[in-house]
């Protein structure tokens, strides 16, 4: 894949505006200020590709790129509490919506600060992505920041201070050298690969509309019920503008196989 033939395509404001969904979607989840733009740029190596501002908070509508037959969505930055609570409420009803719909989610990147713990909204959106087993990694932002020791205890940190931390693809990234930005490029470009495949033994063109169900490599949820229970609790914290002030619950306790949720 040229990860610089990418192009941006539109930004919705409200759920409800965007399209069907005819393609696998990469998603880019995390706190304001985290850094996501500053990484989709990084990405696919164009400098104004995503707006990156000083101020948090400053995406608010989900803005969707297009590279070949993948889309890239930008979701919001949530958690950022000087907004109205109006604006609070539409951008985690955006995050919410998006997440919980039947769209062909491929995978989220669910972006963390390295230099912090991860935060009450991180972890409730872990939990979220467990409870549904929706397939994610866990990019750690801001490596740069640290260094090369500060980098190794933060590391070790994550795995007591992330549910499943062994059980989940974690990078270390830095906007700014560049580092660990191949090993996301890879993960992309293995995943397009594997469903452009299972089309071509399927007897499909890459243009026609692609499902990828649960994610490429993840098993199919068994119990249905707790899923729905998830994505309405969810939904419910997200319409009332509660994911910066609720405390995560628990997350399950059932083991799950290394590649059921994650890469």
């Amino acid at each position: 894949m040229n990860f610089q033939n990418v192009q941006f395509e539109a930004s919705y404001g409200l759920f409800q505006q965007i399209p069907p969904c005819e393609m696998p979607e990469f998603a880019f989840s995390g706190r304001s200020n985290v850094g996501k733009s500053s990484l989709i740029n990084k990405l696919f190596n164009r400098k104004q590709l995503a707006r990156v501002s000083a101020m948090p908070g400053k995406t608010s509508t989900i803005n969707f790129f297009r590279l070949d037959n993948v889309r890239f969505v930008d979701l919001p930055g949530y958690g950022y509490a000087k907004v109205s609570k109006r604006e609070k409420t539409r951008w985690s009803g955006l995050i919410g919506d998006y997440l919980a719909s039947d769209r062909d989610i491929a995978l989220v990147f669910q972006l963390i600060d390295m230099r912090h713990p991860p935060t009450k909204d991180d972890l409730m959106m872990i939990h979220y992505l467990v409870e549904c087993e929706m397939p994610f990694v866990i990019i750690l932002t801001k490596m740069d920041k640290l260094s090369r020791r500060e980098q190794e205890k933060r590391l070790e940190a994550v795995q007591t201070e992330i549910p499943y931390a062994d059980q989940i693809t974690i990078l270390p990234v830095s906007s700014e050298t560049g580092e660990g930005i191949s090993e996301i490029r890879a993960i992309i470009e293995e995943l397009v690969g594997q469903e452009e495949e299972d089309l071509q033994a399927a007897g499909k063109s890459p243009d026609q509309e692609v499902t990828l169900g649960w994610g490429a490599g993840c098993a199919q949820p068994a119990d249905v019920k707790e899923i729905e229970e998830a994505i309405r609790q969810f939904k419910e914290s997200a319409r009332a503008g509660e994911l910066d002030e609720k405390q995560p619950q628990k997350l399950p306790t059932r083991q799950r196989k290394k590649d059921e949720t994650c890469l």
